[in-house]
């Protein structure tokens, strides 16, 4: 390879720079020339793009070099799928730099929902030779007429962040895509279509290759980066650490010691897990420092995207000093005037602390540093043990989405509203995914059966017959213009909540929030948005129309979907830090810090060692208590504490109320709880996990809620047209009637069978939980009684009253209940 013209230009190039490749980047090169489709694996900065953009730039000039002679205009050659709209155009930019100073005359076009009109019409006619692209655009690629040659010149697929695509229904929409787009180029002569991907660390590497390139004939290979990515995590600690920690009582009170690090550095990042605490904390930083007035933004999903593009771009020019952040700002983006990272909160996983430290430092020499501001006390240890998991790179798998019939329905109306299919052809194709490796025949004939008739309860209905059979060419075709249109309209549908622009009265958009917010909100409640304080004045066709507020007591908005759960392997981990903090050898500032608060902790109960399980009983005026620590995580906790309390009221009539954090469960109760040492090993057993779920939850409500985006993907239910959406209440009524009548006329409908699973594996993590209770089994269970509660235990109970009081009643409420355990330990 290094005696190519190919390779030599490019090294040349790069010298200019003052670079040369990395060790990974030739490997990558020489492999693809080989032939080879691939994972790249290389930590932030280290140049993944170029590892992989260059390979294709090599091979056509090499075939230049070699005196290749083509006819015609060289078409589409490198398609380049991003899972995120912001990546698109700062990669078009670095990618448009090196051609042109390569001298190759390729363009570089871009694809998604803001692409203009005229911009598709252009590409259109003719295409760009690198396409960037959502895998949601991409579908309607598929979907389009007469698309047959868009690939004829195509070489390469490459996915970026594919990480993040991994383990969704996204992720599955760009295995069809692919397993299409082959079937299209694989009767072509001499072509070999490599597939590339690019990841950040996961655990799963070979797996995440699998299913991206899942063909068992072509030659696969990891291409990962020997260097390590120099991290520095520094926590910041409190002047004193409460006795009694509870969610949120830390937070902004560390304001002011994040001043003077956003101060030192060129610019900073400010990582926030929600939308709704960014806004706090842009309001709060003003507040405290108003010199940062003009030099602080506010980026998260929900802010318009002119001014989410104005930040992006004020970013790459050092404008901004500090920008609060959400995970809107994870991903890929080179902001190099960025040196310095803080992260709010616990972010529940270790790769996602990494891959927000990488936001710093992005070039391969320099050190991502990274602070990390607790919300409340224990959250120091789980920065331990983020620490801990980065030396040992013990990092979280991505588990790819299995059997998504929502998504193979969608995709075949996508495919008869472009050119037809051929049944046959496409099932053998589809067969070939990683995601529908499993289909039977008789599923994808119900598939079939599902497009054409609406399947057996649906059959008596015209608008469920979508696509039929052209007996001219043989192929099933959408020959309907109004089902085309509304199918287009809503390929690659993200289900959430309804959102709602906000615009200003005079003009101007803002951002958007959720449907249910403003439905609480009455004409002069005012709110923030994008750090502005705005007030409301009605909403007119589904736009939230407001003015600026002076008003300094405002609310904010709750996006739903707000809490990340704990990571099963950070929970593993949590567990080890946990038992180490009392027996001293270790040299973590976090765990120093931690043990007057654990030595409370082992005064009142006890302090659980790896090897151990605690359960605490206790009484109080409120009633009996009873208190688990798993440390699996709120989802894994909300199913284990519903299954304990129905095999609890087995054994005597009891009921319960339910709370839980991340850390552990509560059951209160007004009488007292059974427990003893062979109670407590029964009620935690993995024996008929799944039939004392069902029975311990309504799973068929669950199943129904879950099926409400099942229904609107798979086009069961229409969500009306742009600026005329249908309510959340009407999609999920719609869908709820759907689901009744198919669990009543067609048990065996695959849409259903989907929900259950979708349930049982995603909402309740039924895996995970079995694998939970079966380590309790294997663990001394420590049963405990007090009468105050403990250091644990009081994070969770604070956690239970906050959906019934105020803030300022939470916190006289939770003073009280301090001065009761203090009082009962003097």
């Amino acid at each position: 390879m290094k005696k190519t013209v190919g390779y030599q230009k490019v090294v040349k190039w790069l010298k200019t720079r003052k670079r040369k490749p990395f060790p990974f980047q030739e490997e990558t090169w020489a492999s693809y020339l080989e032939g080879y489709s691939g994972l790249v694996n290389a930590p932030t900065g280290f140049g993944k793009t170029y590892s992989v953009f260059l390979a294709p730039i090599i091979a056509y000039l090499n075939e230049e070099g070699n005196g290749s002679k083509r006819k015609g205009k060289l078409g589409l050659r490198v398609i380049w799928i991003t899972p995120l709209r912001s990546l698109a155009k700062d990669l078009a930019r670095a990618m448009e730099e090196a051609l042109f100073q390569l001298d190759v005359d390729w363009r570089v076009g871009v694809r998604n929902g803001d692409t203009s009109v005229s911009e598709k019409q252009k590409q259109k006619r003719a295409m760009p030779q690198v396409l960037l692209i959502t895998p949601e655009s991409l579908h309607l690629l598929l979907a389009q007429k007469n698309n047959d040659n868009i690939f004829d010149d195509l070489t390469c697929i490459v996915a970026d962040e594919w990480h993040e695509l991994l383990g969704t229904k996204r992720g599955v929409m760009v295995e069809l895509a692919l397993s299409r787009i082959k079937g299209m180029v694989s009767f072509r002569e001499n072509r070999t279509l490599r597939i590339w991907g690019i990841s950040a660390t996961i655990g799963n590497l070979e797996e995440a290759l699998a299913v991206l390139q899942p063909d068992h004939h072509v030659f696969k290979i990891i291409v990962k980066a020997a260097t390590e990515k120099k991290i520095q995590i520094q926590s910041i600690i409190p002047d004193t650490i409460e006795m009694l920690p509870w969610a949120g009582h830390l937070g902004i009170k560390l304001a002011d010691k994040l001043v003077p690090v956003i101060k030192k550095s060129k610019t900073t990042l400010v990582f926030t897990n929600t939308r709704s605490q960014a806004e706090i904390w842009f309001q709060h930083l003003l507040k405290i420092h108003p010199d940062f007035a003009g030099q602080m933004a506010i980026h998260h999903g929900s802010i318009d995207y002119e001014l989410r593009n104005w930040i992006e771009e004020a970013l790459h020019t050092g404008i901004l000093k500090v920008v609060i952040c959400t995970s809107s700002l994870d991903l890929g983006v080179d902001f190099k005037p960025v040196d310095t990272v803080v992260q709010v909160g616990s972010p529940k996983g270790v790769a996602r602390f990494l891959q927000r430290a990488g936001r710093s430092g992005h070039s391969p020499f320099e050190t991502s540093k990274i602070y990390f501001m607790p919300t409340h006390a224990l959250e120091l240890l789980e920065v331990a043990a983020i620490k801990t998991a980065a030396k040992t790179q013990q990092i979280e798998s991505r588990k790819p989405f299995i059997l998504p019939f929502d998504v193979l329905l969608q995709y075949l109306v996508t495919l008869a509203v472009g050119n037809g299919f051929d049944n046959k052809i496409i099932f053998e194709e589809v067969k070939n995914t990683y995601a529908f490796s499993e289909l039977l025949a008789e599923e994808f004939d119900w598939c079939m059966q599902f497009i054409t008739q609406g399947g057996p309860s649906l059959h008596a209905y015209p608008e469920f017959h979508k696509v039929v059979f052209d007996e001219a060419d043989g192929l099933w075709k959408v020959t309907n213009r109004q089902i085309a249109m509304r199918h287009r309209l809503h390929i690659g549908t993200i289900v959430s909540d309804a959102m709602l622009k906000v615009k200003f009265m005079t003009g101007g958009y803002v951002g958007m929030v959720e449907e249910y917010f403003v439905s609480k909100l009455k004409p002069g409640d005012r709110f923030n948005l994008a750090g502005r304080s705005l007030e409301f004045v009605m909403v007119r066709d589904m736009l939230v129309l407001v003015k600026r507020s002076q008003h300094k007591k405002t609310i904010t908005p709750s996006w739903l979907g707000g809490r990340l759960p704990l990571s099963s392997n950070l929970g593993a981990i949590l567990r080890q830090k946990y038992s180490q903090v009392l027996i001293g050898e270790h040299e973590e500032e976090e765990l120093k810090v931690m043990k007057p608060l654990f030595e409370l902790q082992e005064s009142i109960t006890h302090v659980p060692r790896a090897d151990e399980f605690l359960v605490e009983l206790i009484h109080t005026k409120e009633g009996y208590h009873l208190f688990a620590y798993p440390f699996e995580g709120r989802l894994v906790h909300e199913v284990m504490a519903a299954l304990v309390a129905y095999r609890i009221s087995r054994l005597i009539p009891i009921t319960f109320s339910i709370a839980m954090n991340d850390y552990g469960f509560e059951l209160l109760s007004d009488q007292e709880i059974p427990m003893d040492d062979a109670i407590i090993y029964d009620v935690f057993s993995p024996d008929n996990l799944s039939a004392d779920i069902s029975a311990s939850i309504n799973a068929t409500e669950m199943a129904k809620r879950k099926f409400r985006d099942i229904a609107c993907i798979s086009g069961l239910v229409f969500q009306g047209y742009p600026g005329k959406y249908l309510k959340n209440k009407q999609i999920q009524s719609s869908s709820a009637l759907f689901f009744d009548v198919f669990e009543s006329y067609d048990p065996k409908n695959l849409l259903l069978r989907q929900a259950y699973d979708e349930n049982f594996h995603y909402q309740l993590e039924e895996p995970r939980l079995l694998h939970a209770l079966n380590r309790i089994q294997q663990s001394t269970i420590v049963l405990k009684w007090a009468e105050r509660f403990t250091p644990f235990s009081f994070p969770i109970k604070v956690d239970s009253m906050r959906e019934s009081m105020s803030s300022e009643e939470l916190e006289a409420r939770i003073e009280k209940m301090k001065a009761a355990v203090f009082k009962n330990l003097d």
